[in-house]
């Protein structure tokens, strides 16, 4: 039953494009856990009540008293998740220990710092749960006790199909080879799905419109992804040649400044979503220099461009969007469709 069950996450997270570096049991980290509250046990940092049972009395930190291991000797959540830290930091040398749960455990992780920290980790009071906000539907919320959980499988199906639908209007993936279709309309779908969810700060709650988030217009990744594909295409029309053609005389005019400096400000961006653990600073980075560019194509001849300076600049600058929006849809786990 378990191998059948694991199978299918895998199948699922890989469909999202999600990997993990290792998986830890509860049945190997239990153990660890429990042999730790033994040692505070016997150093008096925990005490046992008369029915066996182990607690923690975290009064003087301004909580309760937190039960570690119940009378029959058999641990509880709080115990395994010390067992994990501590496999954690000696299988990794990592910096920083970074839990991302929902804000519905925002005291199980407070009390985890101050358990870590009373067990002998000088690190424990230093991790950081990232407590992020509930996405909601516009059914209402999702309870996994009332059945109103959506399953991630069924959600991305939606998403593609709702891709497909959209992609019926005149005009859109036109220019898509057929055998190339269901690919690209995989990665709109996921991207629409990855995008809506991840430009909102991750700190606050959402509501989740799957015919909202696919829109090819407006701040959603499918605007995004075409604002890629049609670079690409301009790409591809140009001559090799306009690339090799010395731009170290051009003088800018004021649309293509402010797109260099929208570039310039990228590992800015990057360093500060890094800081703010909030993917949300990328997306919209993303969003805006999209927004530009096409402001950009709109007023300014690129192909047609008679000037071979200046086409060979604007070609090299449309090269240059091209990459940092890729990167940053890369550093969300989204895919650029180089058709659409």
């Amino acid at each position: 039953m378990n191998e059948w069950v694991y199978a299918g996450f895998d199948e699922t997270y890989k469909r999202m494009g999600v990997s993990f570096d290792k998986i830890y049991y509860e049945s190997e980290t239990y153990l660890e856990g429990k042999e730790k509250v033994l040692e505070g046990l016997e150093k008096g940092v925990f005490y046992r009540k008369e029915d066996g049972s182990v607690w923690a009395d975290l009064t003087p930190d301004g909580l309760d008293h937190k039960l570690l291991l119940r009378s029959d000797g058999t641990s509880v959540y709080m115990t395994q998740d010390i067992g994990t830290a501590k496999l954690r930091y000696q299988d990794y040398p990592i910096d920083q220990m970074i839990y991302v749960v929902g804000n519905e455990q925002n005291y199980h992780f407070q009390v985890l710092a101050l358990l870590l920290d009373k067990v002998g980790f000088k690190w424990g009071k230093d991790l950081i749960h990232f407590s992020y906000g509930m996405v909601e539907l516009p059914s209402g919320k999702m309870k996994s006790r009332e059945g109103t959980v959506v399953d991630a499988d069924d959600l991305m199906d939606e998403m593609i199909d709702t891709a497909r639908t959209m992609s019926n209007e005149p005009g859109r993936l036109a220019g898509v080879p057929d055998e190339e279709k269901e690919d690209v309309l995989r990665m709109i779908g996921l991207g629409a799905l990855k995008y809506f969810i991840l430009k909102v700060d991750p700190r606050k709650n959402m509501l989740f419109n799957p015919q909202d988030s696919i829109d090819f217009n407006g701040n959603t990744g499918p605007f995004i992804q075409y604002t890629y594909a049609r670079i690409q295409s301009v790409l591809r029309k140009s001559d090799a040649a306009d690339m090799q053609v010395d731009i170290s005389a051009y003088e800018p005019i004021e649309k293509e400044v402010e797109l260099v400096q929208r570039l310039a400000d990228y590992v800015g961006v990057v360093t500060e979503a890094g800081k703010s653990y909030s993917p949300a600073v990328i997306a919209n980075y993303v969003y805006e220099l999209a927004k530009a560019y096409n402001q950009f194509y709109h007023d300014c001849s690129i192909l047609k461009e008679e000037n071979a300076v200046t086409r060979a600049f604007r070609l090299l600058l449309s090269q240059t969007v091209a990459k940092v929006l890729k990167s940053g849809f890369g550093l969300l786990g989204i895919e650029m469709p180089s058709r659409m």
